[in-house]
C-alpha cells in the first residue's frame, strides 16, 4: 500500500511553493501578532488585526468558517490549550497565550501557531515555554527522507521528558497539510521511532507540540472547541509546517525557513 493509498497527499515542488506563500502570510501575521500582545489587549483585537493580516496579502483564514469556527486564530489562554475561541477576554500580565493561524494561498493552506508571554510571567512558565518550543525544533529536525513519521513524534517526547516534569498532550496531534489544512497522518508528540509512513519528498507535516505544567488530560469546554487542561495548569502550544526536499529541511512558515534553527541543531537547511 502506497502513501496516496493512505490518502497521504503528495506535492509537486511547484504546489509546495504555494504552501511557502501561504506559510510566509501564517509567519508573517503571527509575528504581528506577537508585538501586539500586551496586557489590556483583548483575544477579539488579535483576531481582527490576524483578520486584516491576512485578507490584506491576498489570502483567506483557513480557521473561519472552518467546521464552524467563528474566527480567524485560535486564541488560547492559560490553562487553554488549543482551539480557544477569541473574544471579549481581556489579557493581564502574566498570562499566556498561545495563538494558532492559518491562511490559504491559491488553495495551499499554511498553518503555525506560537505561544506568548503577557508582560512577566514566572519562572516555570517561562521554562515551559522553552521547553515546548524546543522539542518541536528536535521534532522537525529528527525528520529525514526514509524516515517515519514517528521518528519526530519520539524526539518531541525525548526532548520534554529529558527537561522536567511535564504533561504531553495526548488528545491532540499534528497532522498532514496541503490542499485542506488536516491531513493524513497524524503527527503524535509521543511514541515510538520508526512508525507510520515513511517522510518523502512533497509531504507537508505540521508539528505542533502541547505542554503542560500538570498532567497530559484534557476537558473540552461547552462551546466544544476549547480543549484545557484537567487539572487546571498551564499550557503551551507551538507549530510549524514543514517539508523536505532533496536537499534538506524547510519550513514553511518560518520567515528565515527555519535555517537559523536548524543549523544549529546541524540540520541541512533545504528551502528554496
Amino acid at each position: 500500500m502506497g502513501l496516496r493509498d493512505r490518502g497521504v497527499e503528495i506535492k509537486t515542488p511547484e504546489q509546495i511553493d504555494g504552501m511557502r506563500r501561504a506559510g510566509l502570510v501564517v509567519g508573517r501575521t503571527l509575528e504581528l501578532l506577537r508585538g501586539h500582545v500586551r496586557a489590556g489587549v483583548s483575544t477579539g483585537e488579535l483576531d481582527g488585526i490576524a483578520e486584516d493580516s491576512i485578507r490584506s496579502a491576498g489570502a483567506s483564514p483557513s480557521f473561519l468558517g472552518y467546521h464552524g469556527f467563528p474566527a480567524s486564530i485560535c486564541a488560547s489562554v492559560n490553562d487553554e490549550i488549543v482551539h480557544g475561541i477569541p473574544g471579549e477576554r481581556v489579557l493581564a500580565d502574566g498570562d499566556v497565550i498561545s495563538i494558532d493561524c492559518g491562511a490559504i494561498v491559491d488553495g495551499w493552506h499554511g498553518d503555525a501557531a506560537i505561544t506568548v508571554p503577557v508582560g512577566e510571567v514566572t519562572p516555570e512558565l517561562t521554562e515551559l515555554l522553552r521547553v515546548t518550543e524546543e522539542s518541536m525544533w528536535r521534532g522537525i529536525a529528527a525528520a529525514h527522507l526514509g524516515g517515519r513519521v514517528t521518528d519526530i513524534s519520539h524526539a518531541i517526547e525525548r526532548h520534554v521528558r529529558s527537561q522536567g516534569r511535564y504533561g504531553i498532550v495526548e488528545d491532540y496531534t499534528g497532522h498532514g497539510i496541503g490542499s485542506a489544512m488536516h491531513q493524513p497522518p497524524d503527527v503524535p508528540n509521543y511514541g515510538r521511532a520508526g512508525k507510520g509512513p515513511r517522510l518523502v519528498e512533497g509531504l507537508a507535516l505540521a508539528v505542533e507540540p502541547m505542554v503542560t505544567l500538570g498532567t497530559a488530560e484534557t476537558d473540552l469546554l461547552a462551546d466544544d472547541w476549547t480543549a484545557v487542561t484537567a487539572d487546571g495548569s498551564r499550557a503551551a502550544h507551538v507549530e510549524h509546517t514543514f517539508t523536505l526536499t532533496a536537499t534538506g529541511t524547510w519550513v514553511l512558515t518560518a520567515l528565515d525557513g527555519g535555517e537559523a534553527a536548524l543549523t544549529a541543531l546541524g540540520v541541512r537547511f533545504g528551502g528554496r
